[in-house]
């Protein structure tokens, strides 16, 4: 791999990729690389098309998933663009070659009468009042667990109504807050953050564990499985859940596109089109009901 310190900077530089998808890329180049060597005799710069097309073919003959065959192409794409912009190489050996189609997934998320009913469950105590915020912003706002760790209090606005939100390589979004998010919040800070804190210094971020520290990714799934199981959901609860709750119910209550691709930070809105399905299953059922020869 000649210009792995070129294509790492490439990443970083021109597609602001976080590092673990700079993580991510570098691995699959590595293995490009390896079969490039072993298999066909020749150095991954030297690859043309019939290389990369036989590559993918053999992870497909390997088991891999589409989504995997997708990343690994992905992957070489980028670094053979890299080498074109660098003046390294001319030619791009992915051209022409079309990623695999994926099964479609149906999107899971829970109903409104289900979050209602989670939400409700959290008690009165130092614990449940953190909880009761956790949840009601991470309804609120869509926001992945990370993000939601990421939170300091000085990321939320009570007086205006929002959070700001920063994302993948930096990319910061406001995001609205609604009134029953913030009054949790307020409830949270008067009530319950500094008995968390324990008379220990203050890290400065909004949710905090039973050590008055940052609460992991890892904790905030914790906290979402024990309300699941409380609520005797079907599924796990877990972020994925709830976020594609948050979006399922913006769509299916007349939300644009654009505005829930900005909403949930996402780069591509083919990653946001994903719920429109839900809404044209919403104008079905308004339909059904209130057509009367729709049967």
């Amino acid at each position: 791999m000649k210009y792995s310190k070129e294509f790492e900077k490439y990443l970083e530089k021109e597609k602001n990729a976080s590092r673990s998808t700079i993580s991510a890329y570098m691995s699959d180049l590595r293995e490009f690389c390896d079969y490039m060597e072993a298999e066909r005799g020749k150095e991954g710069e030297e690859a043309g098309n019939a290389d990369v097309a036989a590559f993918l073919m053999n992870l497909k003959n390997e088991g891999k998933s589409g989504a995997t065959v997708n990343r690994k192409l992905a992957s070489i794409r980028a670094y053979f663009a890299c080498l074109r912009l660098n003046g390294f190489s001319s030619a791009n050996p992915t051209e022409g070659i079309k990623a695999p189609k994926q099964p479609r997934k149906d999107v899971e998320f829970l109903t409104v009468e289900e979050v209602d009913s989670i939400l409700e469950l959290p008690g009165s105590d130092v614990k449940g009042i953190r909880d009761k915020a956790l949840l009601e912003v991470m309804y609120a706002t869509g926001m992945k667990a990370s993000e939601i760790a990421a939170l300091n209090k000085t990321d939320i606005d009570l007086r205006i109504g929002f959070a700001v939100c920063s994302g993948e390589a930096g990319k910061r979004r406001i995001i609205p807050l609604g009134k029953p998010a913030r009054a949790a919040i307020k409830t949270y800070l008067d009530e319950s953050r500094d008995a968390l804190i324990k008379g220990e210094e203050d890290c400065g971020a909004l949710f905090l564990n039973y050590m008055g520290e940052r609460m992991t990714r890892q904790g905030i799934w914790k906290v979402l499985k024990h309300y699941g199981e409380k609520a005797g959901l079907e599924k796990d609860l877990n972020p994925l859940i709830l976020r594609n709750s948050f979006a399922a119910h913006m769509i299916q209550n007349g939300a644009d596109l654009k505005s829930l691709q900005e909403l949930l930070g996402h780069e591509d809105i083919t990653a946001t089109k994903v719920f429109l399905s839900l809404s044209k299953n919403r104008i079905m059922d308004v339909y059904d009901k209130a057509f009367p020869r729709a049967k």
